[in-house]
């Protein structure tokens, strides 16, 4: 069996393709009277079309006793072969495998995202071992190991830090675009990388317990814990079966013809009711796409349809995921704002700190002017910058280094930085000529469409929460002003991944929207996974069931009308071809219908269910 198998999934689409191509032109051919062959040519429809069906059916009996509807389209096939209505057979068999290609056709390709994240696993580690550095394999590392990570490199494994100071890229793990400074004493995660200073960590989690090993596991969990939507022609199919064959045979038995019981058959096949939900997907999945949507999973919109909570991460996603100069404070007499913003720009000209380039960037921005360069600049890692500013001596970083530099901060900067931090800003402090100067407020922003975006998920029945790796006063500044009730902050990807488990446990489904590394898992383990193509990292897109390619999330509630129109329309198509179905087994039953018109009638049915699946492609919701 397995080598029948191998053999019908030879080819792929491509194989579909011609196969059904041949099938319609020798279909064709038949009605048109054309016959080169001492035989039928609706017979080529019949062997390129209906045998794999015919095998795919015995397959499925004969390995699970699994009854689908090709087994119902296999028994119509062998009965209208026998009674010699070829036509009959070679169109049902073709109307049948257009609808498994359209299925196929809406099927994501393979995805790679956990082969990304293995690439991301550190290869090497530098430990420190009698006072010499040696280069090993990152597996070789132990438990009270103590490694140097210089500038650049991604930390090997889970630790501690003992010696140095730098920033840390946490993006892989958090999701935040900025990066955190580190000292003596702090903990370190692998997968995210050393920005700045070299520093000495001993090694507390290694092998599989580090922390990028453990979204790997987490990641390939929850893609094996997603349970597949089983095809509506499938699902019923064992009724389906029962009632045709129950029906054709009490035909048989009261009438003693047996043209009755194969017309009744022939009419019964589901093709219709097969092409009823991927007509409607592929025609739902091509509007999506006009709105920036690529449908990566193709029951992914039958999904999407039913959710009750989206859960949205916040950096890259309801924010630009770049900080912008939201406040300049001067403290100094005579220190106009404008003058200290533009010694902080100059400053942070050189500095390829995140922070530093978001200043010069936005300066630039907003004044239309360059900053003055600087001299004698210095790097300060994990504390922040120093140089030379038009003849001043310039401080510009954190409050450990003005601090370290023995500089007076006076209480009423103290009581500023703590309001800019209560609402969720990274804060810079500055100083001249050893005198506290001012300070600059930095803050992620919000999307245009953000707010509007929400009130509409909201009046579309949805719950909005978030879901971010940042801390509790920026989440709660951003939640606050886009109106979310529910907002969990500080998560990793481990807790982002059991906060949807547990709403999915309880009955709530949950699409997930996230952009970074760190959204992966999640993505994964939602309901319906919705990455942000175009700032979003690949691993992140891989892992989830659709992606929006230009970022632009006000297209979300068009996404999900569409998706809850969709299954409305699949419904109506799901009732008008049982509905013509069951009136044309009434008129077989009566001999009103032979196979061959019996034939046309159920593909007339098949012809309505794809115009009225077509009108999807152009559907938006009238305001």
């Amino acid at each position: 069996m397995k080598r029948l198998e191998t053999l019908l999934e030879w080819g792929g689409i491509r194989k579909e393709i011609i196969l059904l191509v041949l099938g319609g032109l020798a279909l064709l051919a038949s009605i048109l009277g054309w016959r080169p062959f001492p035989f039928d040519m609706a017979w080529i429809a019949i062997v390129l079309c209906g045998i794999p069906i015919v095998l795919e059916a015995i397959i499925g009996l004969v390995t699970a006793f699994d009854i689908k509807a090709d087994v119902l389209v296999s028994i119509a096939l062998v009965a209208s072969v026998i009674t010699g209505e070829d036509f009959a057979a070679g169109e049902v068999a073709f109307i049948m495998q257009l609808g498994a290609l359209l299925e196929d056709l809406t099927v994501a390709r393979a995805r790679a995202g956990i082969e990304k994240l293995v690439n991301l696993t550190p290869q090497t580690a530098r430990r420190l071992k009698d006072g010499r550095e040696e280069v090993i394999a990152a597996e070789q590392v132990r438990i009270g190991d103590v490694l140097r990570v210089n500038p650049g490199e991604t930390v090997p494994v889970d630790g501690v830090i003992v010696s140095g100071q730098t920033s840390i890229n946490q993006a892989v793990m958090t999701g935040e675009s900025l990066p955190v400074d580190k000292q003596a004493g702090d903990e370190v995660s692998s997968g995210t990388v050393n920005q700045f200073g070299a520093f000495d960590m001993r090694a507390t989690r290694v092998g599989e317990d580090s922390s990028i090993q453990r979204m790997i596991r987490l990641v390939q969990s929850a893609d094996a814990g997603k349970a597949k939507i089983v095809g509506i022609a499938d699902r019923w199919a064992t009724w389906i079966v029962i009632i045709a064959l129950t029906a054709a045979g009490l035909t048989w038995l009261a009438t003693g013809q047996v043209i009755r019981a194969v017309t009744i058959l022939v009419v019964f096949c589901p093709c219709a009711l097969v092409l009823a939900t991927p007509t409607a997907i592929m025609a739902a999945i091509g509007n999506a796409t006009k709105h920036g949507f690529l449908v990566r999973e193709g029951d992914a919109l039958e999904r999407l349809a039913a959710v009750s909570r989206i859960a949205f991460d916040k950096t890259g996603t309801l924010t630009y995921g770049t900080p912008q100069v939201v406040a300049v404070q001067s403290f100094q007499q005579g220190l106009s704002e404008q003058a200290l913003y533009a010694a902080a720009a100059s400053a942070e000209l050189r500095s390829e700190h995140p922070l530093g380039k978001a200043v010069v960037h936005c300066y630039r921005t907003k004044t239309h002017m360059e900053p003055q360069p600087a001299t004698q600049f210095q790097m300060l890692p994990g504390r922040g910058v120093a140089a030379i500013v038009e003849e001043r001596r310039v401080l510009a970083g954190n409050l450990e280094l003005l601090q370290e530099k023995r500089i007076v901060i006076p209480a009423l900067v103290q009581e500023a930085v703590k309001f800019y931090q209560q609402k969720g800003c990274t804060v810079i402090l500055l100083a001249a000529d050893g005198r506290m100067a001012g300070i600059l407020a930095l803050s992620d922003t919000i999307r245009e469409d953000a707010a509007d975006m929400v009130a509409q998920v909201k009046q579309a029945g949805v719950t909005p929460v978030l879901l971010t790796g940042d801390h509790e006063n920026a989440a709660g500044q951003i939640a606050d002003q886009l109106q979310i009730d529910e907002v969990r902050a500080n998560c990793l990807p481990e807790q982002k991944l059991e906060w949807i488990d547990q709403y999915q446990a309880a009955g709530s489904r949950v699409c997930m929207i996230g952009d970074g590394i760190n959204d992966a898992p999640a993505l994964k383990k939602a309901y319906v996974g919705i990455a942000m193509g175009g700032i979003g990292s690949d691993i992140a897109v891989d892992a989830a069931d659709i992606a929006l390619v230009d970022d632009e999330i006000r297209e979300l509630p068009h996404l999900l009308r569409l998706a809850r129109r969709m299954m409305i329309t699949i419904k109506c198509n799901l009732a008008f071809s049982m509905t013509l179905n069951f009136i044309a087994i009434i008129l077989a039953m009566n001999g009103v219908l032979n196979p061959v018109v019996g034939a046309l009638v159920h593909n007339a049915g098949s012809v309505l269910v794809i115009l009225n699946s077509a009108l999807l492609l152009k559907w938006r919701k009238r305001k």
